[in-house]
Order: C-alpha cells, then structure tokens, then sequence
C-alpha cells in the first residue's frame, strides 16, 4: 500500500515513515497535495500546539486535503494532534481554535493531578474494532499530551454506522481512537508503541 504521511511542519514524520515501512507500506514523506489526495492511505502526525498545527495544516491546504479524501472514502489516520485538529475546536491557555471539524467536539487541557499524561496506559476498545483487532485488553500505548478530548459529542442515528470511540483514563476519561468508516485516528502514538503499534498500523492497512 502506498501511504503519504503529510509534511506541514509537525510530527514525529521519520519515527512514523519508520514505522509504516516496519509493517510494509511503500511510504512519501511530502506536503504534496496531489500525492497525498492520490495516496491509498494518507497519515496526518502532529505534536506541540493545536494552534500551530492547524496554522501549518492550512499552510498547505492539507485540512482541504483531508476533507477532499473523505468525500471519496479514501482513508485517512491522525495521530496525536493530528487525531485533536479533526474535531471542531481546541482551548488551549485560554485560546479557541477552529479544527478541521470533522466530529464535533472540544480539545481540552485534561483533568488530572499530573499532567502531562506522558507514558504507557491501555484503552477501552469496543466490540467490532479493526484497529485493535487481536490485541488483549492490557495492551499498552504510548501517550505524550496535556490536553485530550473528555466527551464525545457526535449523535448518532438512522442508517449511518456510528464511529466506535476508544478510551482511556488519566484523572479522567477522554477519547484515545476513534474508527469512523473512512476517517480512523488515535490520540496515542503508534509509532512509539512498539510491537502493538506496529499491529495496530498493520491492522489499518489491511483496511485500505
């Protein structure tokens, strides 16, 4: 499978191509739109601010990127920051910034007494998952974030399937994956989770 991970200034970018290449993808670095609207797969890593992320996402035009491959059902996968933009804002040191809205929902400094959640810790997935097909309930996941999303907001009803949330906890609950047909994301990341990382990448290429 050809997978382009997007290059907008943001993201663990060689740990993540390391890591797709580790399970067999055929992977391109770029900020090439055209690449990453063509691609089987496209990878959307972010770290640091969901301000300055969204600002390098719209320096090139990936949030349009991300919305023109999800109008033909061609998968995409945010990891981290990359999985916060896609929900409808973020609130960080007092600052609200619009996200790429794709679910609805806020990004919020989590509710714990340490902060950040940086570590291992294992999630909460629901029945009829594909990310986290084969794996047992204590598998762990590396995490390394101060602020999360602590309620899932999107109704779901009538004939759509609705997305299957993952969670976890660290002084609260908040969503760790989500799997919403064509869009998947995690809040964790994969590319520094070892062998169940590796599995889970290697499960979300299987469904290309």
């Amino acid at each position: 499978m050809r997978v382009v991970v997007l290059d907008y200034g943001s993201g663990n970018l060689r740990s993540v191509e390391r890591a797709l290449q580790r399970v067999g993808a055929d992977v391109e670095v770029t900020a090439d739109r055209h690449a990453a609207l063509n691609a089987d797969g496209l990878v959307v890593p972010g770290v640091g601010a969901f301000a300055a992320c969204m600002k390098g996402l719209k320096s090139v035009h990936g949030h349009r990127t991300v919305g023109t491959r999800l109008a033909g059902g061609r998968p995409v996968l945010g990891i981290c920051v990359g999985m916060q933009i896609l929900f409808e804002r973020g609130i960080e040191h007092g600052e609200e910034t619009e996200g790429c809205n794709e679910w609805p929902g806020t990004v919020e400094r989590l509710e714990a007494d340490v902060v950040p959640h940086m570590g291992w810790n294992t999630v909460r997935a629901p029945e009829g998952t594909t990310l986290f097909d084969g794996m047992d309930e204590d598998t762990r996941f590396y995490f390394v974030h101060s602020y999360g999303v602590r309620k899932w907001e999107l109704e779901s009803g009538g004939t759509i399937a609705a997305p299957l949330v993952t969670w976890a906890n660290h002084g609260c609950d908040f969503v760790a994956a989500v799997e919403n047909g064509a869009l998947s994301a995690t809040q964790f990341h994969p590319e520094k989770s070892g062998d169940a990382g590796a599995h889970l990448l290697k499960n979300w290429l299987k469904s290309l």
